[in-house]
């Protein structure tokens, strides 16, 4: 396809570790996007794609919860991004370049970061052929603001950015700036924190009933309570679960129509697979809820 990335060095190890389907036959397509120019704490965000990957050949590739296995309905995993731009602006130029020719294709993408700056070029591929699109972010963190360190394109800056393509619902945030608080009344976003949330029964629900019909789901690590996600660049206490947060994912697929996703800032730890593992089953998850219709 005209759109293919400029591929890395070596080969991708497929998701899954099992050859999936050619691109034109794929219904899912995974795009690996190790993007890291914007970290401002740890650092290491670059290696998630790979290590998501190479930990995705121990899932078991049937489903308990949903009693099915889409591995075998086609997913194409793309090889990994090559991202050797002088300018942060070129690269996220190339990952939306991409990104559009996979969407165009009528494919369901799940892209693998990389820092949380890949996000906005995501979510404008996707915008222009989803007209109404929103987005659903799962954080710590608001990420709105204008301006980090004088980058706009800073992984603090990245909802921000992403809202100049569509609105979007946070769920977990316990993270924001003075800046942030400040203008987050302006801004079309919808704001469920972390603190505050769980206050009502219903908030799943709550989350959904903001949603538009068409929804970008953005996936980052620090958005789990660290117990569970430690590998992670900017860390904060508190958090989802993990079955909390698979719950309020398949209550957004069944609900909403989810058009594509990402996961970012896992930021591996040498010697602990389980947060690397954790991500696997997650694409798997968010694969499996669209595939098998949630």
């Amino acid at each position: 396809m005209s759109s293919t990335p400029r591929y890395a060095h070596g080969a991708t190890r497929p998701f899954g570790d099992v050859v999936g389907a050619p691109f034109d036959d794929a219904a899912a397509v995974i795009l690996p996007a190790p993007l890291e120019r914007t970290t401002s704490y740890v650092q290491g965000t670059r290696q998630g794609p790979a290590a998501i990957l190479q930990a995705s050949a121990q899932l078991e590739l049937w489903d308990e919860e949903l009693g099915v296995e889409v591995h075998s309905r086609g997913l194409c995993t793309l090889p990994e991004m090559a991202l050797p731009f002088d300018a942060l602006a070129d690269a996220l130029a190339e990952i939306q370049r991409v990104a559009d020719g996979v969407v165009r294709a009528n494919k369901f993408l799940v892209t693998l970061g990389g820092e949380h700056s890949i996000t906005p070029p995501l979510v404008a591929a996707t915008a222009a052929h989803h007209d109404g699109l929103c987005v659903l972010q799962i954080d710590a963190h608001a990420d709105l603001r204008d301006e980090y360190l004088g980058d706009r394109n800073s992984h603090a800056c990245a909802i921000r950015r992403a809202l100049d393509y569509a609105p979007c619902t946070q769920v977990g945030i316990r993270s924001l700036s003075t800046e942030e608080a400040g203008v987050v009344e302006s801004l079309p976003t919808t704001i469920f924190y972390d603190t505050k949330m769980r206050a009502h029964s219903t908030w799943m629900h709550d989350v959904v009933e903001t949603l538009h019909e068409k929804v970008y789901i953005t996936i980052d690590c620090d958005g789990l309570d660290p117990a569970v996600m430690p590998a992670v660049g900017t860390p904060e206490p508190g958090g989802l679960g993990w079955r909390e947060l698979l719950a309020l994912l398949r209550l957004t697929f069944q609900k909403r129509e989810v058009v594509g996703c990402d996961v970012v800032e896992l930021c591996p730890v040498p010697g602990l697979v389980h947060p690397n593992f954790l991500c696997a089953k997650l694409v798997y998850k968010l694969l499996t809820y669209r595939l098998a219709g949630g």
